[in-house]
This record gives structure tokens, sequence and C-alpha cells, in this order.
């Protein structure tokens, strides 16, 4: 196997290292089922993967096998950049079920009266809940060319507010990270809360992650979509959670509608072709829907319901080679070439 890295197994539920609890005493419902010749080749093309850092994999709620890569440690956080909209999206779906939120049809103006106070264009009184978290509100996007401006400006929900329309709400699919900040400060104006409180109070806390603090705007609302800080093991933790409905430990903690709502394919991208909900992308990889969260530079967190598997990847953000779609595109093969066989030629 080419490539040095830190390798910790888990099989059956006993682990090494400091593993979350949920991820060694969780009850089975079946043992894992895993082909190992199949996984074995599945982390040595990974080691092969620069950047990557890690690669941690669980099936029927339990941990199998982690392997980390180029200097990242057991426990170390790191940076998972757009992973983080899919946070903010169970958040959302939270906040509904508590009834913070009637429905993901309440209009974006209800929560920014005083914005929209003297504002003539209708268009603006017809984007929804449903459009921010589907990008599909019909506002440039932030992201791309405009994040330098919007991240540099006085007041960030106010530069997304400013936004020209493209094309009226829910006609149109652009992706913006603002669209996501804007639910952010839309939940610390509901709760209460800031979104960091709420987040660690109502998602993390129950699933024995202790969520740390990110980026705040200069209003001092966490970022909502960028940013977060997990390590490998956490951010498995949060895809475990969807891959069992929403549950952990006996506790509803995200509504299993909601986890269908994020996972529906609302919008498509226009340059690699994968179909995106709720701050969720979909797409069908060996003949199975794979939905993930996904973060600039290689961040990853892919769920197969179909297959109760559960992968996490991260990769560097500062000692990357050129080619980052390549690199995306080696990691979607990994889980179309190994990963999901490993399991699928198990069962």
């Amino acid at each position: 196997m080419r490539g040095s890295f830190l390798l910790s197994i888990t099989c059956l539920g006993i682990t090494t290292g400091a593993a979350l609890a949920q991820l060694a005493d969780a009850p089975l419902r079946a043992p894992p089922a895993i082909a190992p010749a199949t996984l074995d080749t599945a982390f040595a093309r990974a080691a092969d993967l620069a950047p990557l850092t890690s690669l941690v994999v669980a099936h029927r709620g339990r941990l199998v096998r982690e392997a980390y890569f180029r200097g990242l440690r057991p426990g170390r956080r790191v940076n998972v950049k757009s992973v983080s909209k899919s946070v903010i999206s169970a958040l959302i779906g939270i906040a509904l079920d508590q009834g913070y939120l009637r429905t993901a049809d309440q209009r974006l103006w209800e929560f920014f009266p005083e914005r929209f106070a003297a504002e003539a264009d209708v268009r603006w009184f017809r984007i929804t809940l449903h459009d921010l978290l589907s990008m599909r509100t019909g506002l440039e996007t932030s992201s791309f060319y405009n994040y330098g401006p919007w991240v540099t400006s006085r007041n960030w929900v106010d530069w997304v507010l400013r936004r020209p329309f493209e094309c009226m709400p829910g006609s149109c699919w652009s992706y913006s990270t603002g669209s996501t900040h804007v639910l952010s400060a839309i939940l610390t104006r509901v709760t209460g809360q800031s979104t960091l409180r709420f987040a660690r109070e109502q998602l993390f806390a129950p699933i024995g992650v202790e969520l740390a603090a990110w980026e705040r705007d200069p209003q001092g609302i966490y970022m909502g979509g960028n940013n977060m800080l997990f390590s490998p093991r956490e951010l498995l933790a949060f895809g475990l959670l969807f891959a069992n409905g929403g549950q952990h430990d006996g506790r509803q903690i995200i509504p299993p509608e909601w986890i269908e709502l994020s996972w529906q394919r609302l919008g498509r991208s226009p340059w690699n072709g994968h179909s995106y909900g709720y701050g969720w992308w979909t797409r069908t990889l060996a003949g199975h829907d794979v939905h993930f969260a996904w973060g600039y530079g290689g961040q990853y967190l892919f769920v197969v319901p179909e297959l109760e598997l559960v992968v996490a990847v991260t990769s560097s953000l500062t000692n990357r080679p050129p080619g980052s779609r390549a690199h995306n595109r080696r990691v979607l093969r990994l889980m179309r070439d190994y990963l999901i066989p490993s399991v699928a030629k198990a069962r």
C-alpha cells in the first residue's frame, strides 16, 4: 500500500481511539457486513488521493474502519466548508418541529418586515423558506465571484437582500451561500438564541458532539452555510443521525419527514449534474441513491440509506494540489467503485 497514514480499525463495535459513544454503543440491527478485500482496496486508493486527509466508514450504525492521512490526527477538527449548509437545513427542520417556524412555505418578508416595508417589487414577497433552502430564491448568487464582496460587507444579510433578481423566485436554481446565511439569521430571530447555541442544545449535544464556535458576521450572526468545524468522527455522527431517520438513542432529533424533504431533487447543478434538495446533494452511484453534504476542497458526508452506509471524507485546504474538480471526481469514484461495492457485495 503506497502512502504513509495512520490507520485505526473498528469491527463489530470494538473501537480504537476516542470513539464517540454512539459509534460504539448503538444497538445493532444486524452486524456490519463488509467485503474486506474491496474495503482494503478502497483505503489503499484513498491513501493515494492527495489532498484527502481522512476516510471514515460506518455500516449499520457502527464504525467499521477509519484512516487519517497527511498529518491529520483523530479528533482534530477541520473546516468542512459548505457541509455546513446541511447542518443549517437540519436546524430549520428542528425549528419547524418545535414550533419556532410554521411551515417551509413561510415568506421571507415576515422575518424582516422593516426591510420590506417600503418595497414595491412583488418578487420579494414571493421568496419562501423553501426557496432559501433549495437555492431557488431567484436572486443573484453571493458565492463565487460575489463571495469576497459579500463577506467584506458591513451587513451580510442586507447585502444578500440587495441582490438583483435573475428570475422569478422558485423558477431557477443558483447556488448561493448567502441564502443559507439568511436562514441562520432567521433562526436567530425566531429562537431568540444564537445559531451556535440552538445547534449545540437541540442537535449536537444529544448525539455527543461538542460543536465548536465558528465565524460570525458583523452583526454577530453565525455564518450560515460555511466554515463550521468538525472532526471526521463528529461529521460521521451527524450522518448516522440522518441514516437512522433522525433518531439517536430512542430520541427523535430531526423529524423523519424533514430528512425526506432534504433529499428531494429540487435543483440540478449545471457543472456536475448533481441534484440539490434542502442543503443536501443527491446522485445515483453504482445503482444506489447517494445523498451527500459537500464542502469546498473535498469535504464530504455520504449517506446511502439502502445500504445503511455512511462515509465521511475530509481533505486539506492548505496543502492542495491543482485540480479541485478532479479531486472531487476521484472521491466520487472511490464511493462508486469501492466503498459502495464493499457493502453491496457482502449483502
